[in-house]
């Protein structure tokens, strides 16, 4: 589809959909997951306010990196930062919105959703003990496809990344030979496969390797026309990824149970839910360096959670439940501060 074509491309900053950032401009850097959805509410921010958002898809890891660093306004993460970690550093961190990550393949024949994989498969893939398309513990799951003996490429990230951080903790609860001999963090020691930088180089690499597989967000399967998986959930369900199975996996999420709202969505229960679903989040100091663009920052995240669901769903992202934006906004109010006490954002 040409929106995703705008939204995603080949650079790796917003600043494509966005005038340059000028002085006043907020700065962030991270997640390369939620990257088509923040360029669409920039370039929409832009042209109601003037307001730029200069925005770097580098990487969960690299965001983390930057916001420590005190370089950017915000740092965005797929992977969220633990209690201690975020007292340690004197950061609020908060959800902003959720999507679902997706294997995709690139195997002759195969078209969009007609490919169906279980996570212990999955598992055995990505360990390189499934090597060929053909193999029994795929061709059990598909009894109805023809499948070549064309050798399995994998191919995952190779920087830091919350959609390597969800991806491998779905690996993990499914897998107990992934959870001993991999493990699940931002980046692991990959048994098999070739490396790609953000989800638009893993997307890259798998649309022009013959035989390969590998993991996105959604928007990037679409973008580039890859064929998706379905796949067989926790209650043994065989579904598709969209915004009603990304729905139901987030449904039952407590997102107040965990200081920080790190809660992860991967493997939840029912009958319609996507198993590799996940948040992102947004990273900022309690008391910010620089007050007036940090200001600016929450005003955008306001603005997108109340005006940006709509851009979301068409981009296939599911918006933060209203009970949650309210909790938000509530611990900007109380947290956010400038060096007097005064919170930089008042709850509406």
């Amino acid at each position: 589809m040409n929106v995703y074509k705008a939204l995603i491309a080949a650079g790796a900053l917003v600043a494509a959909s966005v005038a340059p950032a000028a002085a006043a401009d907020i700065s962030g850097a991270g997640a390369t997951f939620p990257y088509p959805i923040y360029a669409k509410w920039a370039d929409t921010y832009k042209k109601e306010t003037g307001i730029g958002l200069n925005y770097q898809s580098i990487g969960s890891g690299g965001g983390i990196k930057q916001i420590l660093a005190k370089t950017v306004t915000f740092g965005a993460s797929d992977a969220p930062l633990k209690p201690e970690e975020l007292t340690k550093n004197g950061l609020v961190q908060f959800p902003m919105v959720m999507g679902g990550i997706v294997p995709v393949v690139n195997v002759d024949g195969i078209k969009p959703g007609e490919l169906v994989i279980d996570g212990p498969t999955l598992g055995k893939i990505f360990l390189g003990e499934v090597k060929t398309w053909n193999d029994a513990a795929i061709q059990k799951l598909n009894p109805g496809l023809k499948l070549p003996s064309q050798a399995i490429a994998v191919v995952h990230r190779s920087d830091g990344s919350g959609t390597t951080f969800n991806f491998t903790d779905y690996l993990s609860k499914v897998s107990p030979e992934w959870k001993s001999k991999v493990g699940s963090a931002t980046s692991v020691e990959w048994p098999a496969g070739i490396g790609a930088k953000g989800n638009e180089g893993v997307a890259n690499n798998v649309a022009q390797t013959k035989g390969s597989i590998g993991y996105v967000e959604y928007a990037y399967a679409k973008q580039n026309k890859l064929p998706h998986t379905k796949m067989v959930n926790k209650d043994g369900k065989t579904v598709a990824p969209e915004m009603a199975s990304f729905q139901a996996a987030a449904a039952s999420a407590d997102w107040n149970s965990v200081p920080g709202y790190g809660v992860i969505i991967t493997d939840q229960p029912g009958a319609g839910t996507w198993p590799i679903t996940t948040a992102t989040w947004i990273l900022m100091y309690k008391t910010p360096a620089d007050v007036a663009t940090s200001k600016a920052a929450l005003e955008f995240f306001a603005w997108a959670y109340e005006k940006g669901d709509k851009m979301a769903e068409d981009l296939d992202y599911i918006p933060m439940p209203a009970n949650v934006v309210k909790s938000v906004e509530a611990t900007w109010t109380a947290e956010i501060k400038d060096p007097s006490g005064k919170p930089l954002f008042t709850a509406r």
